[in-house]
This record gives structure tokens, sequence and C-alpha cells, in this order.
């Protein structure tokens, strides 16, 4: 059982880094190229910084960030826990200023998102969920638990996409699905989250991602109740069989597809 004091800690340095990201996203900003051709703000960086010197007073695991991703596998895969931690989660949104991005923090344990905190400080929502002990969401003052939605006869299928990343892959999904469906758009972590509260019943990611993408908002499902399975087919994304998306496991940090469900 993770202790409640490292919980609040780690949620703080969540709020604070968000708080930096705020500092930059209210004014104009400079954007960078990263060597893959991806955006890079201030903003990613402030956050980064923020939440590696917080984590080094409360934690001595070792931190995997994506701004600090270069750490060879010959180190990595010796480790057994560390932080796997994405400071600004939707760099597109945040440049478009549609107020979809998040920082993201997880704990990882043995290739398993154990603990993990999403937080919009745009939208000021947080997201919390220790395996084991349960999610919840914080609005402001109010914590309320939460819980994936199994879908219902008489409902549509509540499908989220993403805003910045469709793929045609995603059509065929629906269409192979029974009864009405509906999209939902929402850019960066927060897809998982949608899921992991009940506001969807699936995320199917048939589109590239990184370890630090999903880490914190897979154990905030994991610890609600839902999952996050490896699509090894994508016309069969529903297999009964699909292993469990898994973290520092292998060299590269890119995850395969994979279905978030109830």
């Amino acid at each position: 059982m993770l202790d409640a004091k490292l919980i609040q800690s780690v949620t703080d340095i969540a709020h604070q880094a968000g708080n930096a990201i705020m500092e930059i996203y209210q004014q104009d900003f400079a954007v960078y190229e990263k060597s893959d051709q991806s955006p890079l703000t201030e903003a990613d960086l402030a956050a980064h910084n923020c939440i590696v010197e917080g984590l080094k007073k409360v934690s001595d695991l070792p931190i995997l960030s994506e701004e600090s991703a270069d750490i060879p596998w010959q180190v990595r895969q010796t480790w057994r826990q560390y932080w796997l931690v994405d400071p600004l989660d939707g760099t597109k949104e945040f440049i478009k200023k549609n107020g979809e991005f998040t920082v993201n923090i997880a704990l990882i344990d043995n290739g398993v998102p154990v603990f993990g905190v999403v937080f919009a400080p745009v939208l000021k929502q947080t997201y919390v969920g220790i395996v084991g002990q349960g999610a919840y969401k914080l609005v402001g003052n109010s914590r309320t638990p939460i819980k994936p939605k199994h879908k219902q006869a008489a409902e549509n299928w509540r499908i989220v996409g993403s805003r910045s990343h469709q793929s045609p892959e995603i059509q065929a999904l629906l269409d192979s699905l029974e009864g009405d469906t509906e999209l939902v758009a929402m850019g960066s972590s927060l897809k998982l989250c949608l899921v992991a509260e009940g506001a969807a019943h699936l995320y199917p990611r048939l589109g590239p991602t990184s370890e630090w993408d999903t880490g914190a908002a897979h154990a905030v499902v994991n610890a609600a109740g839902g999952k996050v399975t490896v699509i090894e087919d994508a016309t069969n994304v529903f297999d009964k069989n699909a292993k469990a998306l898994s973290y520092n496991q292998k060299e590269s940090v890119l995850n395969p597809y994979f279905l978030v469900s109830c």
C-alpha cells in the first residue's frame, strides 16, 4: 500500500508543474523542434524541471521523462521501480490552446503502472489512481471516486478518439461494432481517463505512442477497474487473450497498439 504522504506529494508536484505550464500558456511562447520533429515548448522543459526536482525530494527511485529519455537500455533494464514522466502530454493541444493537455507522473513496478497522477491544468481536473486502493478525480475541493462504465444494451457505444491523430483504422473498428457509435474527440492522456471515469466505453489506439504518454493514465485505468491491453491484430481488437500493456520490458519506449476498456 502506498503511503498517503507520497500520494499527496506527487499530486502536489503535478499541480506545481501545471502551474509552471500555465505561466507560459497565458503568454506568447517559443516552439522548437525535437529530433523526431515533434514540437517542444518552454513549458515542456519548465514542467520537466519542476517534476524532476520535486520527485528527487520525496523518492530516490530513478526517473524516465520524455525530456530526458536518453538513458541507455543497459541502465533502464535494471530498474524494478521507477518514475515515468511526461511533463506535458498533448503539446500540439497546448500549441492550439484548446486546454486538452496534461501533466503525467507514474510509478512503474516490474513493468506495471501502480500509481499515476494526471493533471489537466486548464480544465482544473486531476485524476489519481493507486492500484489496490482505487481511483478518484479531483475538481477544486471535490474528490469523487471513479470507475469504468459497462455498456448497457440501449446505449450507443462511446468511443474515444484523438483530436490530433485520427486514423482510418478507427472507422473500420466503429463499423465492426453492433449498434450505434459515438466518437468522443479528446487530446492527450485524458482519453484513457475518460474510460476510467465511465465517460466512454472504449479507447482503441491504432497509432504511435510512447510509454510516457500512457503510464500515468494507465495506472488510473488499472486502479479504477479497467484494463489496457495490447492489440496484436487490428482486425481483432477484442481478443480475450490479449496481454496487458507493459513498461520498460524492451529497449524501445514505443508502445504497441492498445485498447483501453471497461
